[in-house]
């Protein structure tokens, strides 16, 4: 079975980052070879209205064919909400939460992003997923581009 990655807007814009850009190119380039299928939002096409020409180019060098698109459904807003309630994220993170609560929802394999703070970060993921397991949503993954990508050896 083809792994389902949801991706935020960090992880496109990373392909243009000196500091992301190799993880990130390689996770498009397993996209690239199907070996993942990228699962897009529409919080992350509305957040790629405002970006730069290039950044929205990366999403564009990929057939629309190949990506699975989720939306942010009342059922995803009313566990955004949640999340915020319980403390995972503040109000000021609203967007965040949208995008862990589509994901929860479509039930992704894995979320990947380079939002180190207020995403991938060990505190928030377990009070994202005590709140998905209370509101009977499955555990999420939630990782960098590093850790799921499958660098070949040398």
């Amino acid at each position: 079975m083809v792994p389902r990655v949801y991706i935020d807007t960090s992880v496109i814009g990373g392909c243009l980052d000196d500091e992301f850009a190799r993880w990130s190119n390689l996770l498009f380039d397993e996209f690239r070879a199907t070996v993942k299928v990228p699962v897009v939002s529409d919080l992350t096409l509305k957040e790629l209205e405002y970006a730069p020409e290039e950044v929205r180019g990366i999403l564009e060098s990929l057939p629309e064919s190949m990506f699975e698109y989720v939306f942010l459904t009342e059922e995803a807003s009313w566990l955004a909400d949640a999340y915020i309630a319980h403390g995972a994220v503040g109000i000021k993170s609203m967007v965040d939460a949208q995008h862990i609560a589509v994901a929860s929802v479509a039930r992704v394999d894995v979320l990947v992003s380079w939002n180190f703070k207020h995403i991938v970060n060990l505190d928030r993921i377990r009070m994202f997923n005590a709140v998905n397991l209370m509101y009977g949503y499955p555990l999420l993954e939630i990782r960098s581009p590093l850790e799921v990508i499958h660098e070949k050896e040398d």
